[in-house]
């Protein structure tokens, strides 16, 4: 249980709103390209402001080292663009001009204060796991200690960030009520019940490189009964396919290179107890050259070239099972999807299940945008603003953020 927006009224309140309006920039003029995470953050900044809230907005945008490690000053102007109304731009954190700035908002008004990770407190260690102690840990820097007295409530709608537990994500909890912002109450609710009571049959579609993620997330929906099947592809399958006995050749080394070689390991325990439950590629698609060849997978058969797609047997295969699904959660590519040579394993993927009849969620990055490129973003009931966390979420770990919200529901509802 955690509190929502709908648990309080706001009006003539100062709320501090964390958000996740982490953008791709072009560092050479210092535009946004992709305003996709900004837009989400519009029914929430709306509805508060409607209301009569005093709103500062809290954000980060990269990170220290990287090109795109900038002010929030064209985020300002882009949600004011989003918004239809004006959102003030503060140079400033939490010194005299952000804390002034604050103490003068009016009814409705809207700021948004200096990027987060400009403090030295916010990244100097990687927050990144719970125990108890962190809301008091993140409470004592130097940055919530400035800012807390200027706030009633503190509301989170930064899900992409809720496997973080940086100051600006938790710290505010420890002095006031945390409060799921319309982003984040949607994504625990929709990821929650594909997990614990998801329409049957429910499917995991998971591909992409990140398979030491993909590989806890398949323990945990298996183990768990959340999955009926799950369907491999990407390095995922790979992964698989040598544990069941494939020789893969050069794309072994691949694995071992990226470090995932104990995961073979751990695959062949997870075949072992769900064999059945668990699907692999009955062909792929190399690359030759630059060009696409399909073969058929034959144990005994060394592969010679580089896999970068499922082939169209698989992809047949799968649109069997796809189309019989009523719940259908799937996160990363089937392939190299950059490539338009290799794209034709994601893009039918996607198609197969936007054909279906199920309740269908996609993970946040990569998937998310072939799903854009191949036009059905739209025909998805969910597509996650979070990548980590959302896999960390279906994973079943702990995210910092969400028992940040669960731990204040406690204090200042259930007890």
């Amino acid at each position: 249980m955690f509190l929502t927006m709908d648990d309080f009224d706001f009006k003539g309140k100062r709320i501090a709103l964390r958000v996740d309006i982490n953008s791709p920039m072009d560092v050479n003029n210092y535009t946004i390209l992709d305003d996709t995470r900004i837009r989400a953050c519009k029914d929430t900044i709306e509805e508060l402001s409607n209301e009569g809230a005093k709103i500062a907005i809290l954000a980060h945008q990269s990170r220290p080292g990287k090109k795109d490690f900038t002010p929030l000053y064209p985020h300002a102007q882009k949600l004011s663009e989003v918004l239809g109304r004006n959102v003030e731009y503060v140079d400033d954190l939490f010194g005299s001009h952000a804390l002034n700035t604050i103490e003068r908002m009016e009814d409705g008004d809207i700021v948004l204060l200096e990027n987060v990770r400009f403090y030295s407190e916010e990244v100097l260690k990687d927050w990144n796991t719970w125990d108890d102690s962190i809301p008091k840990k993140q409470g004592s820097t130097l940055m919530i200690k400035k800012l807390y007295p200027y706030f009633d409530y503190f509301i989170n709608d930064a899900f992409a960030a809720a496997h973080r537990a940086q100051p600006s994500l938790v710290g505010l909890a420890y002095y006031m009520p945390a409060v799921a912002g319309r982003i984040m109450e949607r994504e625990i609710k929709v990821l929650s019940k594909t997990l614990k009571d998801p329409d049957k049959p429910s499917i995991y579609i998971l591909g992409g490189a990140k398979a030491d993620d993909s590989i806890e997330v398949i323990k945990n929906v298996l183990k768990n009964d959340s999955a009926d099947k799950v369907l491999t592809t990407g390095i995922v399958a790979n992964i698989f396919l040598i544990g069941k006995g494939y020789d893969l050749g050069p794309n072994k080394d691949t694995i071992v290179n990226m470090g995932y070689l104990d995961l073979i390991d751990v695959a062949r325990d997870l075949l072992d107890t769900y064999g059945d439950r668990i699907e692999v590629p009955l062909d792929v698609a190399l690359n030759v050259d630059g060009e696409r060849r399909e073969v058929k997978l034959k144990r005994g058969e060394r592969v010679t070239y580089p896999i970068y797609d499922i082939g169209s047997e698989t992809i047949e295969y799968y649109d069997g099972i796809i189309r019989e699904a009523k719940t259908i959660v799937a996160n990363g590519p089937a392939g190299v999807f950059e490539n338009k040579n290799f794209l034709k394993g994601t893009a039918e993927i996607l198609k197969s299940i936007v054909k279906s009849k199920a309740f269908t969620v996609i993970g946040g990055g990569h998937l998310s945008a072939a799903a854009t490129m191949v036009g059905v973003a739209d025909q998805i009931d969910h597509i996650s603003t979070g990548g980590g966390a959302c896999i960390q979420f279906l994973a079943g770990k702990k995210l910092p953020v969400i028992e940040v919200l669960k731990k204040s529901y406690r204090e200042y509802v259930a007890r």
